[in-house]
């Protein structure tokens, strides 16, 4: 079952740290056992969906896009160390971006992600 709160990209990065680092969101904008959507942007100046999620004491970050339906992963549910699309139910492992459940055969991109202090820090390294 989706998130019935509006979910999806909705926050900005507040500042850039060194070496590539972003602020994606405070510790507390994560709501507990879900995803937040936030939209950050590339040292090229591309904005890049990304859903942020704290499980098991560790900040992860996931491109916000289900790569079999095109929808906002941070509106489906988080379940351990996985994210289920709302829309036919593709899962996700927050640490590799592979499926875990279909209909989705590819994986999503995963960034690196870290709690500093009451932060959330992501690098997004473009390719």
């Amino acid at each position: 079952m989706g998130r019935t709160d509006g979910g999806g990209p909705h926050h900005r990065e507040e500042r850039t740290q060194r070496d590539g680092w972003v602020r994606a969101c405070s510790v507390l904008e994560v709501p507990t056992g879900q995803a937040l959507g936030v939209e950050l942007t590339t040292e090229r100046g591309a904005v890049c969906p990304v859903a942020v999620v704290l499980a098991d004491g560790a900040a992860y970050a996931i491109r916000d896009v289900c790569s079999h339906a095109e929808v906002a992963l941070s509106e489906g549910d988080v379940e351990g160390l996985t994210v289920e699309c709302w829309l036919h139910g593709s899962q996700f492992d927050l640490r590799t971006g592979q499926p875990t459940g279909l209909p989705a055969t590819k994986p999503v991109p995963v960034y690196e992600a870290k709690i500093d202090g009451d932060d959330v820090l992501v690098r997004i390294e473009e390719k």
